[in-house]
């Protein structure tokens, strides 16, 4: 069984920047793709970014891309975000997740677990 715990969420205000974290348990990150989500009040959870099993490749949704960058430090067992110029609308609870598979996926079904979400507040 596979735990991910995530950190580093909390209240900036806009325009700056927030480093969130997620380490995993277990000797299957390796060979996990991870992905970010989030979920704001009264809307569904979505797609943020994504990342290879081997940090390779890494993909984001429009809304972030070239504000956010993900990566992984995998003999730490830990995958990152970097969120940079942030803006009130990315208020949402992050949720870090993984996949037992190595290519990135950008929908909530594709992800087998998951963290228990950190809360991040952009005051305007």
């Amino acid at each position: 069984q596979v735990q991910l715990v995530e950190s580093g969420g909390g209240l900036v205000q806009a325009g700056g920047s927030l480093r969130l974290s997620c380490a995993a348990s277990g000797r299957t990150f390796s060979n996990s793709a991870m992905g970010w989500f989030r979920q704001a009040p009264g809307k569904e959870r979505e797609f943020v970014a994504a990342i290879s099993a081997s940090g390779r490749y890494a993909t984001y949704a429009d809304s972030v891309n070239f504000r956010f960058r993900t990566s992984r430090d995998n003999p730490k067992n830990t995958v990152y975000l970097q969120m940079n110029s942030l803006k009130p609308e990315d208020t949402a609870v992050y949720y870090c997740a993984g996949r037992s598979a190595k290519l990135t996926a950008t929908t909530p079904s594709q992800y087998d677990y998951w963290g228990q979400g950190t809360q991040v507040t952009v005051s305007s």
